[in-house]
């Protein structure tokens, strides 16, 4: 708002993550003129809904006349814009906008000529636009080689929220939970705004998990083919690789996926695989010491892991389904990996806690699979430091301080040694513990750990 040129902003982000309510929060009180894009809808039904939001921003008590075309639509609003931008600051907000898009109706060729030869030239006026399909406005707006190449001068990728910004949330809405039930929550919901603002204040984690996943009308309970369908065009093929990587919770190359999918080698996968990383619901690691060619991808949409492993095949619904659910031994699983999941997504926090956030470091994963004299091993966060040094980092979740047991000891031992053999590194190895509530203090720990991490660190 602040500039002395016209701004083409592109805000994108995972469905219900909060970007309308970010620009509006924003430019409350400059949005002179407010559009949304509806999915699947024709031409003529989305340029009815903009002369709609037109009478809105003109405050006309009279009907307009609906626009022919995209072109003819923009020569309404430069009409009714030009007074305006020459007195304020003045915001446009396209919202959804892939979905105003719709086939044939060259509705981005008439906004890059909007914004081209008229636009452009108003150091008073802000174009915002948003979309929920990240992948689509990564490739037609933000790289566009198009008419708008190199044309946003802000791009913003909305994440959701981290741990911290998570207990902000709900403390804001009188929801007041120790930090141990909102990770239960966050392994859920992940940090969904959305989703969080369902939780009702008296309630544990457990409680509200169970009434908004497993009761009649609970929020989430068809969230997953909504949010899904809303984001990509043929939805299927990205529920295919999600649900090949909720089996594999270890992590697939693009190879193993094509296997364990059998969707094509050629552009397909690696489409699916660019759109559900983008829109945020996977994650690639480059294995320590290979290159990009050598990707591992893992899930990392906390709701989706949750609908798949509890939600989407269970026949046994209603109250107080999950507190039966979470004492039965597939929780201690599915709660391992998604722990994993969410300290993957705190590495910042990691760092810090270790004290080596000021250091040049890389983070990876690695693993060998057992062969002829070879011993298998996977390391599931590796942090390279530039200090000469590695982390191996387990992460343990427990609902009590972690305790190393022998069998586990001897585990550790042969990962190290075998990490260290295959990839002859010089560098100093550290085993870091990232647990719940600490590990115990007994001899093993004393003899293999060097640092550790809580989950206190990770809301930091």
């Amino acid at each position: 708002m602040d500039s002395k040129s016209a701004e083409l902003v592109a805000i994108y982000g995972r469905r219900r993550v909060g970007k309308t309510f970010l620009i509006r929060s924003v430019y409350e009180k400059h949005i002179a003129f407010e559009f949304t894009g509806v999915k699947d809808a024709k031409l003529t039904e989305q340029l009815e809904n903009f002369s709609r939001s037109l009478k809105t921003a003109t405050g006309s008590p009279a009907e307009l006349a609906v626009p022919t075309s995209w072109s003819a639509a923009f020569d309404t609003l430069q009409n009714f814009l030009a007074p305006l931008l020459t007195k304020k600051k003045t915001v446009l907000f396209f919202d959804e906008f892939p979905w105003i898009n719709s086939p044939k109706s060259n509705f981005l060729k008439a906004f890059n000529y909007f914004w081209n030869t008229w636009a452009s030239k108003y150091p008073n006026l802000t174009v915002v636009i948003c979309g929920s399909a990240a992948s689509w406005m990564i490739q037609n707006i933000v790289k566009s080689k198009g008419g708008l190449h190199n044309r946003v001068s802000v791009r913003i990728k909305l994440s959701p929220f981290t741990l911290q910004e998570t207990a902000a949330y709900l403390k804001s809405r009188s929801v007041k939970l120790d930090q141990y039930q909102l990770l239960n929550l966050y392994m859920v919901m992940g940090g969904i705004p959305q989703y969080l603002s369902n939780i009702q204040p008296g309630e544990s984690a457990t409680q509200a998990i169970d009434r908004i996943c497993f009761t009649q009308h609970g929020y989430l309970i068809d969230e997953f083919n909504n949010l899904y369908s809303s984001l990509f065009d043929h939805s299927s093929s990205h529920i295919t690789v999600v649900k090949a990587l909720t089996a594999k919770t270890k992590g697939l190359t693009r190879s193993e996926l094509i296997i364990h999918t059998g969707l094509s080698s050629g552009g397909t996968i690696s489409l699916v695989l660019e759109e559900l990383e983008e829109s945020g619901f996977i994650n690639s690691y480059i294995p320590f010491g290979k290159t990009s060619k050598d990707l591992v991808y893992r899930l990392s949409d906390e709701y989706s892991l949750f609908y798949l492993k509890y939600m989407g095949k269970r026949k046994a619904t209603g109250k107080g389904t999950w507190l039966r659910i979470c004492k039965q031994p597939t929780w201690t699983s599915w709660s391992g990996y998604a722990f994993e999941a969410i300290c993957l997504k705190h590495i910042v926090q990691l760092k810090c806690a270790l004290g080596i956030d000021g250091l040049l470091v890389e983070e990876s994963i690695w693993r060998q699979a057992p062969g002829k004299n070879l011993q298998g091993a996977q390391i599931d966060l590796l942090l390279d430091r530039d200090d000469h040094c590695v982390n191996i980092c387990e992460m343990k979740y427990a609902k009590e301080p972690y305790s190393i047991t022998k069998k586990y000891a001897e585990e550790l031992e042969q990962k190290k040694a075998v990490f260290a053999n295959a990839t002859k590194t010089k560098k100093t190895i550290f085993i870091t513990m990232v647990t719940t509530f600490g590990t115990a203090k007994n001899p093993y720990y004393n003899k293999l750990v060097q640092n550790e991490v809580t989950v206190e660190d990770l809301f930091g």
